[in-house]
């Protein structure tokens, strides 16, 4: 069974970035984790509402397994001791086949501490590392495309609704960037000859994919 980590800053960062692979995982049998490394700010009455969201958007998406830190939000770049710290043991009690976190040219400086740090542990721990975009990436030229169907998007649509106290965020024009988000860069020639039930894409660039031969040693 595959074994697929996403590390990201925030609840929320990762159904917005790639919602409909995390699906399309779960629907092929791998194993998706998802590892905040902060809940972000309490509410009012000290509950925890963004880690329920979170929660509550992916059993849309077919993936219970989550797991949060406690950095506090904002507060990255005055933590990265502990953050590393977080990672390995995140890392070591995965074993993860492959592992999404954040660009790290972004314009959040959580998302860039973030992504410095699950490099850096990343490339000791695990075989494949990726990059997914999200709305504050900077200049991520993608490599890695992933081709959804209108079925996965209506669920990623679903997932996003979950984040209701994140009322300066508008969920939907997320949703609808996966309809235009491929075609600045795969030529038109190429989209032509796609099957026509896949229409939507989140973008990737892989930084680390290691191929094993499956032939027997001799």
């Amino acid at each position: 069974m595959t074994t697929v980590l996403i590390v990201v800053a925030h609840p929320d960062d990762a159904e917005i970035a790639m919602g409909m692979r995390m699906l399309a995982y779960a629907q092929s049998g791998a194993r998706v984790r998802v590892h905040c490394l902060t809940t972000g700010s309490p509410g009012p009455n000290g509950e925890d509402v963004r880690r329920q969201e979170c929660l509550a958007a992916g059993e849309r998406l077919g993936v219970a397994d989550y797991s949060f830190s406690t950095i506090p939000d904002s507060r990255f770049t005055d933590h990265r001791g502990d953050i590393n710290s977080e990672l390995f043991s995140v890392f070591r009690r995965d074993r993860p086949d492959i592992v999404y976190t954040h660009f790290p040219n972004d314009q959040h400086l959580d998302h860039i501490a973030t992504a410095q740090e699950v490099t850096a542990v990343a490339l000791r721990e695990a075989a494949n590392l990726s990059y997914f975009r999200s709305p504050y990436s900077v200049g991520l030229e993608p490599n890695e495309i992933f081709m959804g169907t209108r079925e996965l998007l209506k669920a990623k649509e679903a997932a996003l609704g979950c984040f209701s106290s994140q009322q300066q965020l508008d969920m939907a024009s997320f949703a609808q960037l996966a309809e235009v988000a491929h075609r600045q860069h795969v030529h038109h020639r190429v989209v032509e000859r796609f099957p026509s039930h896949v229409a939507v894409a989140e973008l990737f660039t892989i930084a680390r994919r290691i191929e094993i031969t499956a032939a027997a040693g001799r």
